[in-house]
């Protein structure tokens, strides 16, 4: 890997860390700072929600700075973060921590996906991409059980500071690795969130919270799912999301090469795959084996969507890459919000466990919907008058 992309993944390896980890700490916060679960789980979803409003605040804040410059910037401010979390002496701080630290999570990676895609030849944007993103799916293999075990065994805590101390890292490694680049040309924000209202970029986008939410209104109940419904130990649950993880850094480097080779068919391709493998796991959930190798093909799949996306994204709003790559990470974000919403509502509405997988199905086949309505419109436009 060349030590830029090296210094993107180190970087974004920290950041899915402290999204995802608070997921295994959730007792542990719970009890120290004296809430309830539910409410602890709230800074689940406060997270979320930090980088869907953060990403336009941040991408307006950072629109006259050179990328490298932004990207330092950004580290600094998640390092920042991620101190105050880890010395938080209440819930209403912790929380507050958090969206700081979410605040950079979109504006990074969307700057960081430009400037991933700016170091390498064409034919290679979004393999970069996915280069980049593999320090986020390595986080759910390698950051989040480590920092869990890390918190149960010295508190909380001591997983912030690890975090930080992964960020400093990172911070340095932007600084002295990636490229200054020339001075980018003053940016129009108008101009650019008019580019960011093309058809093209809004069906882009939509499709990408689609595809999120089709990933979370079932990762969000795989726990019970894998207890209640194919009576799996705790234990093995922590075994079998960590062949998860695995799923899902195999499936972000397939993607980027499948972009690389022909990104619409390819997205097509993958949806078409996605669908069935999650109507597959409403009856294989029942069988151990079955639903391990089901689980294991639903991550490679489902994150193999990812560089394509964020290339389609970036493609489509060439003139105002930034702000579009930017959006999308917003957009990525909702669509975990909303997933986690549409299965919860299944749930409330009498839905079993077993059949939760359902709902990303159909989240999935009207992303595939959408994802062929903009080929369409594209095969339209380039057609000779």
């Amino acid at each position: 890997m060349p030590l830029p992309l090296l210094a993107l993944a180190v970087a974004s390896f920290g950041i899915g860390t402290t999204e995802f980890v608070i997921m295994g700490l959730l007792p542990d916060v719970a009890a120290d700072l004296g809430v309830s679960i539910p409410d602890a789980g709230m800074l689940v979803s406060g997270y979320a929600l930090g980088v869907v409003v953060g990403a336009p605040i941040l991408a307006v804040l950072t629109s006259r700075l050179r990328r490298k410059t932004a990207l330092v910037a950004l580290m600094g401010l998640f390092i920042v973060g991620n101190v105050l979390c880890a010395v938080a002496p209440g819930y209403g701080t912790l929380m507050a921590a958090r969206i700081v630290t979410a605040f950079c999570h979109g504006t990074f990676f969307g700057i960081g996906s430009v400037v991933a895609a700016n170091l390498v030849p064409p034919g290679q944007r979004a393999r970069a991409i996915a280069l980049m993103f593999a320090g986020l799916t390595l986080a759910n293999v390698l950051g989040v059980p480590l920092g869990t075990a890390l918190g149960q065994y010295a508190g909380w805590r001591s997983t912030f500071w690890g975090v930080v101390a992964i960020s400093v890292l990172a911070e340095l490694a932007i600084i002295l690795w990636v490229p200054r680049g020339g001075r980018e040309e003053p940016s129009n924000l108008l101009g650019e969130f008019r580019v960011v209202r093309r058809p093209q970029v809004l069906l882009a986008m939509g499709i990408s919270v689609l595809a999120s939410a089709s990933l979370f209104s079932v990762f969000t109940y795989i726990t019970p799912i894998l207890r209640e419904v194919t009576g799996v130990s705790p234990h093995g649950v922590t075994m079998v999301l960590l062949l998860f993880g695995v799923g899902l850094t195999l499936g972000n480097l397939l993607g980027g090469r499948l972009a690389d080779w022909k990104l619409m068919p390819a997205l097509v391709g993958i949806f078409c795959v996605l669908v069935p493998v999650l109507a597959a796991f409403s009856v294989t959930s029942a069988w151990f084996v079955p639903a391990v190798a089901t689980i294991f093909v639903w991550g490679i799949v489902v994150f193999a969507l990812v560089a394509p996306l964020q290339m389609r994204v970036v493609d489509e709003a060439r003139d105002a890459p930034n702000l579009a790559s930017i959006l999308n990470q917003g957009a990525f974000n909702l669509g975990n919000a909303a997933g986690a919403w549409f299965g919860g509502i299944a749930i409330s509405a009498g839905v079993s466990y077993a059949a939760i997988p359902w709902v990303g199905a159909a989240l999935a086949l009207l992303a595939l919907g959408t994802t062929l309505l903009s080929g369409s419109l594209e095969r339209r436009e380039a057609a000779p008058a």
